[in-house]
């Protein structure tokens, strides 16, 4: 049981980027998924999450930028950056609840992706 982050990468400011996540492995069931990051120098923050039904919450300084959505038949959480800014230049991760045959609940991580912002 995994989680498979891609999608980041170099981009301007007022860019956009897509990144995606997948859960993969014998999984039954899937809780709140998410997306973190890290800049450099700092402690890993909370960018936005989505509950099993659809409930969304976001930092406040992406609110109106990033729309984070998930796919449950396909086990993927996909968070979709416009109007990026240098200050979201980060290691993003993903983070899953998920429910396994080996593991009942537990709480995942996926390699981090990264996001620069630059000209």
């Amino acid at each position: 049981v995994q989680l498979q982050a891609s999608g980041g990468g170099l981009v301007q400011p007022g860019g956009s980027l897509r990144l995606s996540c997948a859960a993969d492995g014998r999984i039954l069931a899937i809780n709140t998924m998410g997306w973190y990051r890290q800049a450099p120098g700092r402690q890993r923050e909370l960018v936005a999450t989505i509950t099993s039904q659809g409930t969304t919450n976001y930092v406040d300084s992406v609110k109106g930028r990033f729309t984070i959505s998930r796919d449950n038949a396909s086990k993927r959480v996909t968070l979709q950056m416009n109007s990026l800014e240098p200050k979201d230049t980060a290691v993003y991760y993903c983070n899953a609840d998920l429910y396994s045959v080996a593991s009942n609940w537990r709480n995942y991580w996926g390699q981090g992706t990264q996001v620069t912002v630059s000209s």
